[in-house]
């Protein structure tokens, strides 16, 4: 299959040198760099968020229900100006 992809002038003549290095050409280093890239991602462990809970009996009364900027206020309150 043809596809038009934009390369960076640098990069490309890079990959044409190495091509040519190699004796193969740029489709080939481009074709095994997408396989060596998605083998890679599907190697890869998805990412798993650790449990992180802290000891206690939640929110204290006076709490419950406060919006972002109320818990933030009592989280920095007497730390600065």
């Amino acid at each position: 299959m043809k596809t038009t992809i934009d390369i960076n002038d640098h990069l490309l003549e890079e990959a044409r040198k190495a091509a040519s290095h190699d004796k193969t050409t740029v489709k080939s280093l481009v074709e095994e760099g997408l396989r060596r890239l998605l083998a890679a991602r599907q190697e890869r462990p998805d990412y798993r968020l650790r449990k992180a809970t802290f000891k206690g009996r939640g929110v204290r009364k006076e709490l419950e229900g406060a919006g972002w900027e109320k818990l933030r206020d009592r989280v920095y309150e007497g730390r600065g100006a």
